[in-house]
């Protein structure tokens, strides 16, 4: 009875891993083929920033040029003169200017503006990411176990060295 011995090389799937071990290749080694009997990803949980912008409606009230309040005291000191008598007249056209620029303020009115204000902050969000697959697979009757970067398909190529 013959007890043969073997080491298993898994050819990684980079062509530079690939190229090291065509390369290493010795006339001792044989490449085989184990077949895969499973293969499960492999998930990790990873922060990504993210950047969330809100659009808020503000109203502001705006500024009144106050042309509006020294037009109507203009016109209300002429109206209260032209209305006034004597010492009266005075009066009457003090009064006339400041009812006249509080109409004229009125008249002008501030209006109102409205802007749309953006807002934005970085959340840290969470996402899965593939990190590679668990692969069991089957060679010369016996099931090994290997972390591989991608889905290998149905078969993993082995690097068979005899141990002497």
């Amino acid at each position: 009875m013959t007890v043969r011995s073997f080491s298993i090389t898994h050819r990684t799937p980079y062509l530079a891993g690939s190229l090291l071990a065509f390369l290493a290749i010795s006339p001792a080694q044989a490449q085989e083929v184990g077949q895969v009997i499973s293969r499960t990803p492999v998930y990790q949980q990873v922060t990504v920033p993210r950047q969330v912008c809100t659009q808020t409606q503000v109203t502001s009230p705006a500024q009144t040029s106050g042309a509006g309040a020294a037009m109507g005291a203009i016109a209300g000191g002429a109206i209260g003169n032209a209305m006034g008598k004597g010492e009266g007249r005075a009066i009457a056209t003090m009064i006339g200017v400041i009812g006249g620029a509080i109409a004229g303020d009125k008249v002008e009115g501030p209006q109102s503006q409205t802007q749309t204000q953006q807002t934005c902050t970085t959340q840290q969000v969470y996402e899965n990411r593939l990190m590679g697959y668990n692969v069991v697979y089957e060679f010369a009757g016996k099931q090994y176990t290997v972390q591989w970067p991608k889905d290998p398909g149905p078969t993993i190529k082995l690097q068979i060295t005899p141990v002497n």
